[in-house]
């Protein structure tokens, strides 16, 4: 930490006040007002998204709405987690979960106490224990009046808050391109598939409407679908020095595969039900929790997999895997719907099989639209990866400015000569 700055505790520095408690009449009642609950604050930014609402009786409700200003933090689930609230909505409210804390004098930035407590809490360990050990850890406004945070002076809060809110303001944008592309992406796979390249005539099908003059089929009969196997764990032969790349289905989430995560030997391949398929193979998870089932991958080297992965193949080269990848990738949802069983539902090599496939006879055609959602996908990357530099940037300035390593002075440009002189 600087060794400029003044350390005082936090309640002095702001006026803590407690949310309103949700209860079946506030959830029952008339004239409902927006509230704020954790799950809305996030580090230094809001998810409006997914508002709440209470009735709170009039006599109550000044006392439990927040100001533009406001410093909320999390009093649960992730403790001290911190935002400023924007005065986007009026009137808001907020729950008694989150801590609303407004400046005592003119010389706090609340935003520089956002910035210290994401410091504090995950990267400098400071507050570890702050949280009461209920059942559920808390902080508790007494417990957070009580933290000492430093009081530097108000220009070097600014120039802190300036520099690290300039970098959140780049990965929002981003974070918005990045989306935008995404979307772009849905929106040309819904055009393209359904209307092809040139917007031509369509035909009702087993996948609702597709271009006319398109094959429609299912996916076995100009395919072969296999899986692989897991060898025997017991078999040290099978695993240890292995250099043969062996994919999972956690490793199968809409990209090219070029290195995997666990290797199996010669050994493996040649004793066991384990197969080597060719790079350019589409590996279909059949089995996963979550969103993994029904994903696609396309493989870059050799490699093996587990029994919970179609490989695809099209012998006679009628569909590029290219197209099918991206065919597949819009068809997820629908694919994923086919599996069956009991608590986990999976699908298996025969489902795979019949799913419908649709596409141009023209390989040339297959391949321009191949280049079209190939184009938005270097943009997605492109606004991801800038995105990723973004957010390692922020975690370093945050780091150095809440540890003293780079000062408010170092933060702001020196003036020019000639500006120097006029004054």
């Amino acid at each position: 930490m600087s060794d400029t700055w003044t350390w005082r505790p936090l309640g002095e520095l702001f006026e803590i006040g407690a949310g309103k408690t949700m209860s079946a009449a506030a959830r029952a009642g008339n004239d409902k007002v927006s509230f704020l609950r954790t799950s809305n604050v996030l580090w230094d930014w809001l998810d409006l998204s997914n508002l709440d609402e209470m009735s709170i009786p009039t006599h109550v409700l000044p006392d439990k709405l927040v100001e533009p200003g406001d410093l909320l933090v999390c009093e649960g689930g992730e403790i001290g987690r911190a935002a400023i609230w924007d005065g986007s909505v009026t009137p808001m409210a907020f729950q008694n979960h989150l801590h609303r804390l407004r400046p005592r004098s003119g010389d706090v930035d609340p935003r520089f106490y956002v910035f210290f407590l994401h410091s504090a809490f995950t990267q400098l360990g400071i507050f570890e224990g702050a949280g009461n050990k209920t059942t559920i850890p808390n902080l508790s406004s007494s417990r957070l009046a009580a933290l000492e945070v430093p009081h530097p002076s108000l220009p070097e809060q600014q120039a802190i808050v300036a520099v690290l809110g300039k970098i959140r303001e780049a990965e929002v944008l981003h974070g918005e391109l990045r989306s935008g592309a995404s979307e772009l992406k849905r929106a040309a796979m819904e055009q393209v598939f359904r209307h092809g390249l040139l917007n031509e005539d369509q035909v009702d099908s087993l996948l609702g409407l597709i271009p006319k003059g398109w094959v429609i089929e299912e996916l076995g009969g100009s395919h072969t679908v296999q899986t692989g196997g897991t060898p025997s764990r017991r078999n040290s032969r099978y695993w240890e020095g292995g250099t043969i790349p062996w994919v999972k289905t956690g490793e199968v989430s809409y990209s090219t595969i070029t290195e995997t995560f666990e290797h199996i030997t010669a050994a493996a391949l040649e004793e066991t039900n384990v197969k080597l398929f060719p790079a350019g193979t589409l590996l279909l998870a059949m089995y996963g929790q979550g969103v993994t089932r029904g994903k696609v991958g396309k493989l870059g080297i050799k490699a093996t997999c587990n029994q919970a992965c179609a490989a695809i193949q099209c012998p006679d080269r009628t569909v590029h895997p290219d197209y099918l990848y991206y065919f597949f990738e819009w068809q997820y949802e629908s694919i994923r719907a086919r599996a069956h069983g009991g608590q986990q539902q999976n699908l298996s090599l025969d489902i795979v099989r019949r799913i419908p496939i649709a596409y141009p006879r023209d390989l040339d055609q297959q391949q321009s639209i191949v280049s079209l959602f190939r184009a938005i996908d270097q943009k997605v990357e492109l606004h991801q990866a800038r995105l990723d530099r973004l957010r390692e940037l922020y975690q370093r300035v945050l780091l150095a400015t809440m540890t003293g390593e780079v000062s408010a002075d170092d933060l702001v440009p020196p003036a020019r000569t000639s500006e120097r002189g006029a004054a």
